[in-house]
């Protein structure tokens, strides 16, 4: 299970704002888990919760938006491996929240978007690729962004994620180094790549500090 709680600071114009993000990937369905998240994102006063693809599970029917949605918080979401497109769309209806596969939006002047699934062969590489880059010229029509945050639930290729066992995707890499922002996503987690709290610790410093400059 991915989790991470981002605190994004704007430019000091008359007052100062900041944008809390939980994100959560992997849950699998675990709804006791999607209650404590829940129960986080209140705590924190998170203003928007991001899950990065496999919330569902065969063997779990609880509700796995609502406790978000109780807590009065924004949720956005894409599809990982363990739920196709249409169930997600049909979530993002029920509830009353944003699948972000190939959309974009905008919070406190940073714009998100995303592309949910894995990919296995080049076509499939062609095509994430080709939904992240329609996700980020939508971006345009929202007005000034300061920030960008592209959400995907596979990692990147030619990345510490790979450690995993997993190859990364060579698409999400290419969007990565052609669009200026942060990248957070889930998938090599569940898959058993343990790092350790001193690397998190830095990555998430690095993150917030390029997301603050």
């Amino acid at each position: 299970m991915l989790f991470i709680l981002l605190i994004m600071q704007k430019h000091k114009i008359k007052e100062q704002k900041k944008l809390r993000i939980l994100a959560a990937g992997d849950i699998h369905g675990d709804s006791e888990l999607v209650k404590r998240l829940a129960n986080r994102a209140e705590k924190e006063n998170v203003d928007l919760v991001i899950l990065t693809g496999d919330i569902t599970s065969p063997f779990e029917t609880s509700p796995l938006i609502k406790p978000f949605k109780d807590k009065k918080k924004k949720v956005l979401l894409i599809p990982g491996n363990w739920e196709s497109l249409p169930t997600i769309d049909f979530l993002a209806e029920l509830y009353g929240v944003r699948n972000l596969h190939g959309y974009s939006v905008k919070y406190k002047g940073v714009g998100i978007f995303g592309a949910g699934g894995v990919v296995a062969g080049k076509e499939e590489e062609k095509q994430i690729l080709k939904t992240l880059e329609k996700g980020n010229e939508k971006l345009e029509e929202l007005g000034r962004i300061r920030k960008k945050i592209m959400v995907t639930h596979m990692h990147a290729a030619k990345t510490k994620s790979e450690l995993s066992g997993f190859e990364g995707s060579n698409g999400i890499r290419k969007a990565i180094e052609k669009m200026d922002g942060a990248h957070g996503g889930g998938h090599a987690k569940a898959a058993g790549c343990r790092v350790r709290l001193e690397d998190k610790e830095k990555f998430l410093q690095r993150f917030v500090e390029n997301l603050n400059k």
